[in-house]
């Protein structure tokens, strides 16, 4: 073997090491242990076990509260369900929302836009903001309820985890009329 090929493959292998390492700060979240950091319920496992887990443990209901966590119910598409921090209530269709794992994988979106879309106003069927459409889209989403922790922390109190923020997006380029902009 000459020097130069040598040269070479050590040159490729210690590319190939390098690209392996991640920045420390880097953090790749699931929708699941990122809500139970920031919203102080304590439950545990895949999300969509979160509203059964939680009865008897928590007090549960269909009103957002700031700090509930929301239940998304197991779908085709989003077979392990998805569990998310109510972060602001802006009216009773609106909320913002506080998650992981939603928009792109291991991505943390903080105060994005999730509206009641239900038949009754119970937020049994919401729409949220995605960020590779910039907007809800036409996706709906089913949704248990809210589980309500008691002592669940401010979001100030963990602005300083490692995330990836997504984007924030104004939604009156869509047509869309929010309780801000009112």
């Amino acid at each position: 073997m000459t020097f130069g090929a040598l040269t070479a493959r050590f040159a490729l292998v210690a590319a190939l090491c390098l690209a392996t390492i991640a920045p420390a700060n880097a953090q790749f979240w699931q929708c699941a242990p990122y809500a139970r950091m920031i919203s102080g319920v304590q439950i545990f496992g895949n999300a969509h076990t979160w509203w059964s887990q939680a009865q008897g443990r928590y007090e549960r209901g269909n009103e957002p509260v700031e700090g509930a966590v929301m239940s998304f119910a197991p779908t085709q598409r989003m077979r392990l369900g998805h569990v998310a921090m109510v972060s602001k209530v802006l009216s009773d269709r609106e909320v913002m929302l506080t998650h992981a794992n939603w928009s792109r994988r291991g991505g943390v979106e903080k105060n994005v836009i999730a509206i009641d879309v239900s038949e009754r106003g119970d937020w049994s069927k919401v729409k949220v903001w995605f960020a590779s459409n910039g907007g809800l889209g036409t996706s709906t989403y089913p949704v248990n309820g809210f589980i309500y922790s008691g002592d669940a922390p401010k979001m100030q109190q963990h602005d300083a985890f490692p995330q990836v923020t997504i984007a924030s997006v104004d939604l009156s380029k869509f047509g869309i009329e929010t309780s801000l902009q009112k």
